[in-house]
């Protein structure tokens, strides 16, 4: 039930479809007794992604179909997803959740009983952009009757021999009636006694007629966003961090020594110059083939899926953790981790017969034998491939293996250049020390992964940055020389690098104590639990105690009382989620609407909410100076049947919290998109809008000018 208005838009519309559905039969015809198929697949455009049917409990909005009953055909199971979801872990729900990409196939069997062929439903989900964090809720309604039916009828069935009709929690079954409300169900524009929210009226054009209040003249077209190709860039990238580490590698104590040993193997025989160049260049593209090859299997053999379940399920990121911490202790000096003598014994004896073969087998005792320094790093390579794509195992072991195999092809080239290598000694021990340090560091974002996963409670983020923090200072301690271990050299003093690597670790374990009192970190934002896991946010609790201003209380009779419990805003701010209370506590208060068209899974709805409503001068405004509407488009929870609406926009009922607000917003803003935000008066959506809507845009300024220009124009009145 709202209020009646008659907002109009004169604005081009800005209602988005990025999934097109294809619904069709998998067969003309079919004789009665015979299963077939139904279709679905639904096209994304580029760049956006729709939610798989099964999903954590409370985690953005599956894809759901319902279907009306019919006499003509009988369901057989339930509607199966044929393309295969991919699922990652989401910050955004700290859960895992899976969806789709490009393209999204599904099929339902159904087993024809009789002729006058009819099947009819609708399907629901959420489509999310990967580019600018838009979610838009989809509904799409079908109904298919061109089939020959040959046969004579059969009695409907609930059960047929190749499974039952019982659907899953994701499949609906209707009576094959017209959806009509009861004397209970809102209707939109239905009665004078209820709040009304009535659409724009259009002519036959399809225009927006002109009314008594109108929307804006310039409202915005949708953010054009530029397109980049994110998978180049992130192959690019990873491909870099893979060479570096493969440079890092070389400083180990398993590897650093081996590089004289490997250009004596290549100056012990007399041969022409050509001969020996050649042979240097086998061994270096030998050894990256080798690492290469590593890389391949991994993508062929355990794929996508599997990538995505190790970098996911909990199982493989604790078993990472132990292995980090076990191979931490290792470089600290407690014991050495080595391959058995017998293989890399076997491997050596091929390297002696000489010739192609014998430098192939020289190139694999090298990655043998430097396997207990390098496996750690290797082993992150390998994992941080783990998200879905089957190209960056291959492309993250040839940058290592190309970084690590240089050095060993250049000085089997020209050997002389040995003589400027730093001879082996308490140095390396010292690096592998420092490498220590680093893989416990990253042992906890394992552990982390895991406990955010199966919701364990045990890695909260102050206890990880504390921990983090005390690495960071150990680091320090020891490059100063404060800490020593067993196998360490005694030095009296230390080099300028190794001093800069003290105040580096040093810099950073202070950068990270703001973290335990609530500061984002936000160069570390991927690595960190989320900052809801924190017991304590001072921040947070300076702005909840900070003095507001006489109007910024709200009265006792008008506190929000509806979905309090499911919802709640950021930074301490008090508000609704109710367009009701919202609107009678406007008018109580004199103040103006803020409206937040938001959602569980808009990722640029959160960082809005991170960058810019954190901002003082953001949060100072909507704390005193607004009545802040917060409305979901995506929350599943299907309200009590009283409380259902039927929309003048499409003539359906809309049954769900998030399907009354979507509907209000493509109804009287002709927007589908999140974030969105609003201004209203008192009149609510009866009278005009104060300001133009403001989408996504991190520049605090434009955010408070619209503030400020949506509050002069309610004063003004």
């Amino acid at each position: 039930m709202f209020f009646a208005v008659g907002c109009t838009q004169k604005s081009a519309a800005q209602v988005l479809k990025p999934a097109k559905w294809d619904i069709k039969l998998s067969a003309t015809k079919a004789k009665i007794g015979e299963t077939i198929d139904i279709i679905f697949v639904a096209t994304l455009e580029k760049d956006w992604h729709l939610y798989a049917m099964q999903l954590p409990p409370d985690v953005a909005m599956p894809t759901k179909f319902t279907i009306q009953k019919h006499k003509s055909f009988a369901l057989v199971g339930s509607v199966k997803e044929i393309t295969k979801p991919i699922t990652k872990f989401d910050k955004t729900w700290e859960a895992n959740v899976s969806y789709f990409d490009n393209r999204a196939e599904f099929r339902q069997k159904i087993k024809i009983l009789s002729k006058d062929f009819k099947f009819s439903g609708n399907v629901d989900g959420l489509t999310c952009s990967d580019i600018d964090g838009k979610c838009i809720p989809l509904e799409e309604d079908f109904e298919l009757t061109k089939l020959e039916v040959i046969g004579e009828e059969l009695k409907q069935e609930k059960t047929t021999k190749e499974g039952n009709n019982k659907p899953d929690n994701q499949v609906l079954i209707k009576e094959n009636t017209k959806e009509k409300p009861n004397e209970n169900t809102t209707e939109i524009a239905s009665s004078k006694d209820t709040l009304q929210l009535q659409p724009a009226s259009t002519d036959t054009t399809g225009k927006t007629a002109t009314d008594t209040a109108t929307l804006p003249s310039n409202l915005p077209a949708n953010i054009a966003v530029q397109a980049i190709d994110d998978e180049n860039i992130s192959l690019l990238g990873f491909a870099l961090l893979a060479f570096l580490s493969g440079f890092t590698a070389l400083f180990t104590p398993c590897v650093f020594p081996m590089i004289p040993m490997t250009v004596s193997f290549f100056t012990s025989k007399k041969k022409p110059r050509a001969r020996g160049i050649l042979e240097a260049l086998v061994y270096g593209f030998s050894t990256i083939g080798i690492y290469t090859f590593v890389g391949f299997l991994v993508s062929r053999i355990f794929g996508a899926e599997a990538a995505n379940w190790i970098a996911t399920n909990w199982i493989p990121n604790v078993l990472f953790f132990l292995v980090f911490v076990i191979f931490a202790i290792s470089f600290f000096g407690a014991f050495e981790i080595v391959l058995p003598h017998t293989l890399v014994n076997k491997i050596d004896e091929q390297a002696e017969k000489g010739g192609f073969l014998g430098i192939f087998f020289m190139a694999f005792t090298l990655v043998l034998v430097s396997f207990s320094c390098t496996g750690p790093i290797v082993g992150s390579i390998l994992v941080k491939s783990a998200d879905g794509q089957v190209l960056k195992p291959v492309i993250g072991m040839l940058g290592f293996s190309a970084a690590f195999a240089i050095p060993f092809t250049l000085f089997a080239l020209f050997p002389s250049w040995l003589n400027s290598l730093p001879k082996s000694g308490g140095w390396l021990n010292a690096v592998k020390v420092v490498l220590g340090f680093v893989e416990l560091a990253l042992a906890l974002k394992f552990l982390s992964t895991a406990d955010q996963v199966e919701h364990w409670g045990i890695l909260p983020r102050h206890i990880f940055l504390s921990i983090w923090i005390a690495i960071a200072l150990a680091t320090a301690l020891y490059l100063f020389g404060k800490i020593q271990l067993p196998h360490d050299s005694k030095t009296d003093s230390i080099g300028v690098f190794r001093l800069l690597l003290a105040i580096t670790a040093l810099t950073f374990s202070i950068y990270l104590v703001p973290g335990l009192f609530g500061s984002p970190l936000k160069a570390l934002a991927g690595y960190l639990p989320p900052q809801t896991t924190s017991e304590f946010d001072l921040l947070d609790a300076l702005r909840n105690h900070q003095p507001a201003a006489a109007s910024a209380a709200i009265p006792v009779n008008l506190q929000p009382k509806k979905y309090i419990d499911k919802f709640q805003l950021p930074h301490g701010l008090k508000g609704y989620f109710d367009y009701q209370e919202a609107l009678a506590a406007s008018k109580a208060l004199n103040k103006p609407i803020f409206i937040d068209f938001t959602g569980h899974g808009c990722v640029n709805c959160r960082k809005m909410e991170a960058a810019v409503w954190a901002a003082p001068e953001v949060l100072q405004r909507l704390k005193n100076d607004f009545i802040v509407l917060a409305l979901y488009i995506d929350d599943p929870t299907e309200l009590p049947e009283n409380e259902w609406v039927v929309s003048q926009k499409d003539g359906k009922t809309k049954k769900t919290i998030g399907k009354i607000n979507a509907d209000l917003q493509i109804t009287y803003l002709n927007n589908n998109a999140q974030p969105f935000y609003v201004l209203l008066g008192s009149e609510g959506f009866a009278g005009n809008l104060l300001a133009t809507p403001q989408q996504y845009d991190e520049n605090v300024q434009n955010f408070v000018n619209f503030l400020d220009k949506g509050k002069a124009a309610f004063q003004a009145k």
